[in-house]
């Protein structure tokens, strides 16, 4: 798998996501800053990481949806390249209108910032194959605007076009407000495009994709990837 990871002035996460994504493939992927105007057709993945890219001003991701690297991971989304964008990089996504929605304000206004467990809705993408269908896993995020909303009818589109990947829920995979940490529609913490090429999710896998790291339930998320996409 040929992979890459968009730098950005103010991600953080960029080595965690590098480092992940090579314990899983055995290769280290590309380090892309953002002012690239040009990303090889070849690329298998193209991964967005979370942080806050450009201080978060504007809006979460806004400014950096402009960045010169966007038209190029627009082109290739749009020939099928796999897509994944985490935390500020699903914020990212959305602003460059490669997913529907938008990250808002927690509904606490405040800094979440602790292990979550998810619910795995979706298993049939190149994201999510090494989970079993309903699998609760614990994935930690550290977010202020994470907060998944849109409009009911692109809501029911979403529902209905199988593209939710992840749920917030309990440990026992009830979804329910007690678990819906920030208030998104529908308990939402990953959505897929439609053609289930293109994965935000605001928890950090890569945070636990080692037995270092205190967990193993993000690994499997790149290890599908491998899986899938390996030639």
């Amino acid at each position: 798998m040929k992979a890459a990871v968009i730098v950005f002035p103010g991600s953080n996460c960029d080595r965690d996501l590098a480092v992940a994504l090579e314990k899983s493939s055995g290769k280290a992927p590309a380090m892309i800053w953002h002012r690239e105007s040009q990303l090889p057709d070849d690329l298998d993945l193209v991964a967005i990481p979370g942080g806050f890219s450009y201080g978060d001003y504007l809006r979460c991701g806004a400014m950096a949806a402009q960045s010169p690297v966007m038209r190029e991971v627009k082109r290739l989304a749009a020939r099928g390249t796999r897509v994944l964008g985490i935390c500020n990089g699903f914020q990212i996504l959305t602003e460059a209108g490669l997913l529907p929605g938008a990250l808002m304000r927690n509904r606490n206004l405040a800094f979440i910032c602790r292990d979550v467990f998810l619910r795995t809705e979706n298993n049939q993408s190149s994201f999510t194959a090494q989970y079993a269908s309903a699998q609760v896993i614990r994935i930690p995020v550290a977010h202020h605007d994470g907060n998944f909303f849109t409009d009911d009818e692109t809501l029911a589109r979403i529902e209905d076009n199988g593209q939710v990947a992840f749920r917030y829920c309990t440990v026992d995979g009830v979804v329910d407000e007690r678990a819906n940490i920030n208030g998104s529609r529908n308990s939402i913490a990953g959505i897929l495009n439609e053609s289930k090429t293109v994965l935000g999710m605001m928890p950090h896998p890569e945070r636990l994709a080692d037995e270092k790291l205190g967990g193993m339930d993000g690994k499997p998320l790149f290890d599908s990837l491998v899986e899938t996409l390996s030639r």
